[in-house]
């Protein structure tokens, strides 16, 4: 789609400007001109919210929603800003960086401690989480702790604008644009306005959410017979539960476990072949699908038997042949649909382990 975006506002010229500086003739009195035009000229991105606009009612979106909400939005350029400075290096560099800073960074003692005073004050609704919907109690506080620190940041950036900023900026405008408008579809729904606060990129409540999926995916935890994520502990807790089953949980596995790798392992032998349909540099470096009796049988031994010797599993080694290897399963992929990082999954694995003890 073609962008609708013009320049900024400021680069409009006064079309009376030229005047002002017109030689006056000798010994005329000097007058007090008025050169401002009598209407704000609109700016690109005036006409960029009609595009909006048009584009939440062509999806249902209802009148009333879009006039209260679309038209009164300003562009938020500290939003745009803190997009462009995502960090990433160039896009065909293989550097790797090491993996212990990160995960001394978010495995912390602090989230730790909190995480297991979480766990415990929460038993009761983790237990019927779990039951319902067979996801491990402790990767549901550790996704939570990830993500807002338990619930203490959750953002303060006004949704609507900041969706409507990204979009305009044009980076990812698709993805914003509709994002846009399924946050109009929660005020449909009956979500305050006010309610929908969340991070710059445009992310919301106590799951971090983008609006699609708090549109497909909050539940109701504490049985009230409403999905109250940003203010229900325990109704976000069910709602990372039913992502990550909706991404493929299976009740009763392990993310994955650390395993002793011999040194004589052929690491060409077991490199996949498969090419991922998304974050292909992630999944790159999963080795290929075994049974763990064969990482056994080749000297990739576990060093926790959780892991029955028939479940499925990937190598990784986050910081090569030399570090700590872990074997993972298809709920560690679950993982990382939630956050396509190996490094934010991992992290997110070992803090579950570390709050329940494991």
């Amino acid at each position: 789609m073609a962008s609708l975006a013009c320049g900024p506002a400021n680069a409009q010229t006064d079309p009376l400007a030229p005047l002002a500086q017109s030689p006056r003739p000798a010994l005329q009195p000097v007058q007090t001109i008025n050169m401002r035009p009598a209407f704000a000229m609109p700016s690109a991105f005036d006409a960029y919210k009609l595009y909006l606009a048009g584009l939440a009612r062509s999806q249902g979106i209802r009148e009333a929603t879009i006039r209260a909400n679309v038209m009164d939005l300003t562009l938020n350029r500290r939003v745009m800003e803190l997009d462009q400075a995502q960090p990433g290096g160039p896009p065909n560099s293989s550097y790797i960086p090491p993996f212990a800073p990160y995960q001394r960074d978010h495995v912390t003692p602090s989230l730790i401690r909190r995480g297991q005073d979480r766990y415990s004050s929460n038993y009761s609704s983790l237990a019927r989480i779990q039951a319902r919907y067979g996801v491990d109690p402790g990767i549901l506080m550790a996704i939570y702790g990830h993500e807002t620190s338990y619930g203490a940041v959750t953002g303060g950036f006004d949704l609507l604008q900041a969706l409507a900023s990204l979009a305009y900026e044009g980076r990812r405008r698709p993805m914003f644009e509709s994002e846009f408008v399924s946050a109009l579809r929660l005020i449909d729904m009956g979500v305050p306005r006010w309610r929908l606060k969340g991070s710059y990129a445009g992310a919301t409540g106590y799951p971090q959410f983008m609006p699609s999926v708090v549109v497909k995916l909050r539940a109701d935890g504490d049985g009230d017979g409403y999905a109250d994520i940003w203010g229900s502990e325990a109704d976000g807790l069910a709602s990372i539960a039913n992502y990550l089953r909706n991404a493929g949980w299976k009740a009763g596995v392990p993310w994955g476990v650390a395993a002793r790798v011999s040194p004589t392992l052929n690491r060409a032998a077991i490199r996949s072949t498969l090419r991922a349909p998304r974050c292909e540099r992630v999944y790159a470096r999963h080795s290929r699908w075994l049974t763990v009796g064969q990482w056994r049988a080749i000297g990739v031994v576990p060093y926790s038997s959780a892991l029955a010797n028939t479940e499925v599993a990937t190598l990784l080694e986050p910081d090569g042949p030399n570090g700590t290897a872990y074997l993972l399963t298809g709920n560690y992929r679950a993982i990382l649909d939630y956050n396509c990082s190996n490094f934010y999954a991992l992290s997110v694995g070992l803090l579950a382990n570390a709050i329940t003890g494991r």
